[in-house]
């Protein structure tokens, strides 16, 4: 049985090795059982048999060909390039499961799990592809109905504007029919009038011939 003092020392001795405090040593100590880095809990690394700039280099031209718009699109593409690099990485590891000379298989157990994270992280690269063509093509058809609903909304008040021109055109004819109409009965009102200072000269005229006679 552990005596108190023993207890006090194991005690003290625990608080001593509290693990790494600075954050290059905590990174440091969490590759510490980073192996291969290809399972899919595995924080992404780049390891240092592998080249960075290669890497961000491939990044790029992820980048390049998607031209992510939103941090979602930038994180999927991020994830093809992640996805991409691992595959390949398992690719090459497979190739230490063969005897170089023989062609033979050394290690079937490694070989098999390689094989199995070579098709987990080609997998997880088409879906990383698929869910930012879905997402594309989501915001395209949003884009769309936008589209349309502007057109939509355009046709409609062109449609007023048609129905508004109309009016006014019904308006003004028929004013002009009114004016046609009242141009008319001046013109008959004038030509009555006209007819009439005629006939009353004439009868003036008759009258003076008769008072003379």
């Amino acid at each position: 049985m552990s005596t108190s003092a023993q207890i006090a020392a194991n005690q003290a001795n625990a608080q001593l090795s509290t693990g790494p405090k600075s954050e290059a040593g905590r990174a440091a100590a969490a590759r510490n059982n980073f192996r291969h880095g290809l399972t899919p809990s595995s924080e992404f690394w780049v390891l240092p048999s592998e080249s960075q700039t290669q890497f961000l280099q491939l990044l790029a031209q992820f980048q390049q060909e998607h031209q992510p718009e939103t941090p979602t699109e930038e994180a999927l593409v991020q994830a093809m390039a992640e996805h991409h690099w691992l595959r390949h990485r398992a690719m090459r590891l497979e190739e230490a499961c063969f005897d170089y000379t023989t062609g033979q298989i050394i290690d079937d157990r490694k070989l098999a799990l390689y094989l199995r994270y070579q098709t987990t992280h080609e997998r997880a690269f088409h879906k990383a592809l698929n869910d930012l063509l879905k997402l594309r093509a989501e915001k395209r058809k949003a884009e769309i109905g936008f589209e349309r609903q502007q057109h939509a909304q355009a046709d409609q008040i062109r449609r007023q504007e048609r129905h508004e021109m109309k009016k006014e055109r019904h308006k003004w004819e028929i004013v002009l029919a009114q004016y046609k109409v009242d141009a008319q009965q001046l013109r008959d009102l004038n030509r009555d009038m006209a007819e009439s200072e005629r006939l009353w000269r004439l009868q003036e005229s008759k009258d003076d011939g008769q008072a003379k006679s």
